[in-house]
């Protein structure tokens, strides 16, 4: 380990510390792992936590890059809210996550910085997140009148309804999702493996060897 590489990871480690003691009743704890510092916050306590990483002079975590939901429908605490944090004065990035009940909202962020409001927006809209005292609340990516959360490992992958334009009615209409049988019939055996059935185009195929030489074909 050279040393740049070990001072980056104590400069980081130091860092974590003092979060970690500057904010400790708002926060579960503060690790380090693969040179990125994660702060567990009290989903009550989200506005202050981020307000403190924004204007302290050790912190400076002045940019918001995203943030985005994680789903767990196996945990009692299903949805981690995440915020990716950067520090352009220290040339590091923080991460600081909430654990959220399905049905418990986090406050807003967007007085502490104002790009969450469209990040916030798209966690509501993909996973039903709600952002307590957020403006304008609704979604941003899917249709009017859209059913359920995308993004929930519980969602269907085909959805629940199509949209489509009828040239009949003039108008976009919606309809139930509805595969044809022959479409839910998937083969999944990798092209790799070798189909174990004729494959259309090789019926002229020489089936002694595999050869693909035409059995047509005159030598």
């Amino acid at each position: 380990m050279t040393n740049a590489v070990f001072d980056r990871e104590a400069e980081l480690n130091d860092l974590a510390e003092h979060i970690s003691a500057s904010i400790e009743e708002e926060t579960f704890g503060v690790t380090v792992a693969h040179g990125e510092a994660t702060v567990t916050a009290r989903p009550d306590a989200i506005v202050r936590v981020l307000s403190f990483l924004r204007d302290d002079p050790e912190c400076r975590f002045i940019q918001l890059i995203d943030i985005c939901g994680v789903d767990y429908p196996e945990r009692a605490r299903r949805f981690d809210v995440v915020y990716h944090l950067l520090s352009l004065h220290n040339n590091v990035r923080v991460r600081v996550k909430a654990e959220l009940l399905e049905t418990q909202a986090i406050p807003s962020v967007r007085e502490v910085f104002p790009c969450a409001d469209w990040f916030e927006r798209e966690a509501f809209d993909m996973y039903g997140i709600v952002f307590t005292g957020h403006p304008d609340l609704r979604r941003i990516l899917t249709d009017y009148g859209f059913e359920g959360y995308p993004l929930r490992k519980d969602f269907p992958l085909t959805g629940y309804t199509e949209v489509r334009y009828d040239d009949e009615l003039k108008k976009v209409v919606y309809e139930p999702v509805s595969l044809v049988q022959e479409y839910r019939d998937f083969d999944y055996l990798s092209p790799w493996e070798g189909a174990q059935y004729a494959i259309p185009g090789d019926e002229k195929a020489d089936p002694k060897n595999g050869d693909p030489k035409r059995a047509d074909r005159k030598e």
